[in-house]
């Protein structure tokens, strides 16, 4: 890193830090502010700023608050989380910036023993993990995987390839690739090569999707000719694969409350060669759009805002902008969503619920107050319904995915057929 690097790096971790905005929002804004940046400028900053965030307790037991001194927080991050000696740079330092980093060098081998620098979780989330009966070593193996930068995922397009055919022909290019071992769509790309503007991402072949979302796709189970509908669709990347199942068939129905969310779908929809996708904006789970669907849906799948925690290997902020209020008002607007999007189920229908949380307030808590309140459901066990892509670890009958375990996001999902 140069000096001018620093100095940009050190405005935009000015803004990062007060967790105000999510951070890859942030430094986008940025680097549109900045257009006159190489792209080598820009892998600099932001694998910086990334490596704040990510060591940010061991930085804060030197530097209380960091965003007051964002030139500290990014000279911190070049020593403890991209591994540079205080020699390689004493060159960007002034005398007093030189003695402080020698200084923090010297404390490294206490933050193994404390649980929120050796895990590199705030306190509230080392809480919320203790209560689920997480021990010590448990949360450090999770905070420690997270701190992991995640590869790279892709789905094929069952459409319009077969991955055995689209992974051999990667190959060939020279790009290491290779099959992802849970989900039969996926390829891994370790190295995040950027594909959009492949061939084949272009000609909708390919899908950029983590593995854990293709199998929440997969548990939906979804065939031709049904009714299915994608309650929460976002951008809608669990859609395309549910669409991909149906070969295009039947009729898809993608939800969101998010205008600009539903309009990036339609793009690729079309890329994907799909007509069967009906997206729909609606105002809340209880818009009265949504009723015509009542007890007629095949599938209903059920991916709940949360809190988020299980891609922090992606979005490393997420744990400082996140909090147990934040997580409580999550939970009561879950509820609310599953009991409304569980209307639409027709008997002998499923109903998959499903979130990017490791937390159980936000997993097993939701489907054990639902199942109380709501005679008529049947639990089917995830590892049943996998069959062939049965994963190791299953916690009883919900789908738990661990990314240091499955090198996937955190993902859980439940599966429950109406049965009266």
């Amino acid at each position: 890193m140069n000096a001018q690097q620093l100095d940009l790096t050190t405005s935009a971790l000015a803004q990062v830090l007060t967790f105000r905005q999510p951070a890859d929002v942030v430094l986008s804004s940025f680097f549109r502010r900045e257009r006159k940046l190489g792209v080598r400028d820009r892998q600099e900053i932001a694998e910086t700023v990334f490596a704040t965030i990510r060591h940010l307790q061991k930085i804060q037991q030197m530097l209380p608050k960091p965003h007051n001194k964002p030139r500290r927080a990014a000279l911190a991050a070049l020593v403890l989380g991209r591994g540079l000696s205080v020699h390689a740079v004493e060159t960007l330092c002034d005398t007093d910036e030189k003695d402080w980093l020698v200084e923090l060098k010297a404390h490294k081998s206490e933050f193994a023993s404390t649980l929120t620098t050796a895990a590199e979780l705030p306190q509230w989330m080392i809480e919320c993990l203790q209560q689920q009966d997480w021990d010590d070593e448990q949360i450090v193996a999770y905070g420690r995987s997270v701190m992991q930068s995640a590869p790279l995922d892709v789905r094929v397009n069952t459409l319009k390839g077969k991955r055995d055919k689209i992974l051999a022909a990667l190959q060939a290019e020279g790009l290491r690739a290779e099959a992802t071992p849970y989900s039969p769509w996926g390829i891994r790309f370790p190295d995040k090569p950027a594909l959009n503007r492949h061939p084949l991402f272009l000609d909708g072949v390919m899908e950029v999707q983590d593995e854990g979302s293709q199998l929440l796709a997969l548990l939906t189970g979804v065939k031709r000719g049904q009714i299915a509908v994608d309650f929460c669709a976002g951008a809608g990347g669990k859609t395309l694969a549910m669409g991909a199942m149906m070969a295009g068939s039947g009729r898809l129905y993608a939800l969101d409350v998010a205008e600009k969310r539903l309009a990036n779908l339609k793009p690729r929809m079309v890329r994907a060669g799909l007509t069967n996708i009906h997206p729909q904006r609606i105002d809340n789970e209880h818009d009265a759009r949504i009723a015509r669907l009542k007890a007629k849906a095949d599938c209903v799948l059920v991916d709940a805002p949360c809190s988020g925690l299980g891609t922090l290997r992606r979005n490393p902020d997420l744990k400082y902008r996140q909090n147990s209020d934040n997580v409580a008002a999550l939970q009561q607007q879950q509820q609310s969503i599953l009991q409304a999007a569980s209307a639409l189920v027709r008997l002998g229908g499923r109903l998959v619920y499903a979130t990017c949380s490791i937390l159980e307030a936000e997993n097993q808590q939701q489907l054990n107050d639902f199942l109380a309140a709501n005679n008529g459901w049947h639990i089917e066990p995830v590892n049943t319904l996998l069959k062939s892509h049965t994963l190791s670890s299953m916690h009883s009958d919900y789908l738990q995915l661990s990314t240091s375990e499955h090198h996937t996001d955190g993902f859980f999902a439940a599966v429950l057929t109406r049965i009266k």
